[in-house]
């Protein structure tokens, strides 16, 4: 029983209740950022090279089986058919996706430590001289006053 309890006081911790609404919300994010590089970003990459779809990009390593019916100009055609195949198109878009992703998490850590941040106060006034100080600059001003 003593393990059943320990793991209840562990799950019900406010660290672990954090990462896992953590997790889940960077699955839920992480589908928007793919979906920003698939859908809006590789597109217009795609139109400033010419045409080139990343997503297709590949080195063929491996011989195409006798069975294959699929086309040999297709990625994906190819890894459904077993051949080992160099796909660096897919890998590019991965490192895209990353750095994106990594971008908008560093905004939003930024975004939130200055939140955190006190507010810079007005700077206060300088605190009044001790009275001593005071007394010891009526003592001079009085001495300055005075004709010689």
């Amino acid at each position: 029983m003593g393990m059943i309890k320990e793991f209840k006081e562990f799950a019900v911790k406010g660290n672990v209740m954090d990462l896992a609404v953590g997790v889940i919300i960077g699955g839920a994010f992480s589908t928007i950022v793919n979906s920003v590089v698939k859908d809006l970003i590789m597109p217009v990459i795609g139109v400033v090279t010419g045409g080139l779809d990343f997503s297709n990009q590949f080195v063929r390593l491996g011989t195409i089986p006798p069975s294959f019916k699929g086309n040999p100009d297709s990625y994906k055609d190819l890894q459904t058919a077993g051949v080992a195949v160099f796909g660096y198109g897919s890998f590019i878009t991965a490192v895209i996706n990353f750095l994106i992703l990594a971008f908008i998490i560093f905004l939003m850590v930024k975004f939130i430590n200055k939140l955190r941040q006190p507010e810079e106060a007005a700077p206060a006034a300088p605190p009044a001289p001790p009275e001593d100080v005071l007394l010891l600059r009526e003592i001079r001003d009085t001495l300055k006053s005075q004709p010689r």
